[in-house]
């Protein structure tokens, strides 16, 4: 294989992942909230979509995303469902430090979109820290459309978070179908 090729596959998150995942996304606290033994468990049932991305056979990324009415308590879905726009809520996106910048994030991110075309919403939503800052993230979720349409303190006031939507364009209904 050539330097920077690499097989990718996109597949559903399964129990065999559940160890990796978490692991992942534990390491990447303060960036993303701490899931901890059972806090992937306790998410999943609320999931509407629940991918992870392999390249050359090792975990490089997940994304676990909510549809709308789901009993999920977090502050930040709760916002979003508070606004009444029917939306595709993005709870993590994470890419495993050896895989970033070869396109996991876009990769989850298309499909996450894909997903929400499909279920005809009208938005994808998500949060961002700004304090402590995620500079990578916010710049990611911007290069994609993503505004902010506010901010809230979470955490017992440790962490901010920027809120961004993204309203999807018009498209072929049967994208991502």
């Amino acid at each position: 294989m050539t330097e920077g090729a690499r097989s990718s596959r996109l597949r559903t998150l399964q129990p065999s992942d559940h160890a990796a995942v978490v692991a992942l996304n534990d390491a990447e606290v303060p960036r993303v909230g701490r899931l901890g033994p059972t806090g992937l468990d306790d998410l999943l049932p609320h999931c509407d979509l629940a991918l992870v991305l392999e390249q050359d056979g090792e975990l490089a990324g997940f994304v676990l995303a909510i549809a709308p009415g789901a009993a999920y308590g977090s502050p930040n879905y709760r916002f979003f469902e508070d606004r009444g726009t029917d939306h595709l809520y993005v709870d993590r996106l994470l890419t495993a430090p050896g895989h970033r910048r070869t396109g996991v994030a876009s990769v989850l991110s298309d499909a996450v979109e894909a997903r929400a075309r499909a279920t005809g919403r009208a938005e994808v939503t998500c949060e961002v820290n700004v304090r402590p800052a995620n500079p990578a993230s916010l710049a990611f979720h911007t290069a994609r459309g993503f505004v902010e349409v506010g901010r809230q303190d979470t955490g017992g006031g440790a962490v901010t978070v920027a809120l961004l939507a993204r309203t999807l364009p018009p498209g072929d209904p049967n994208v991502g179908s």
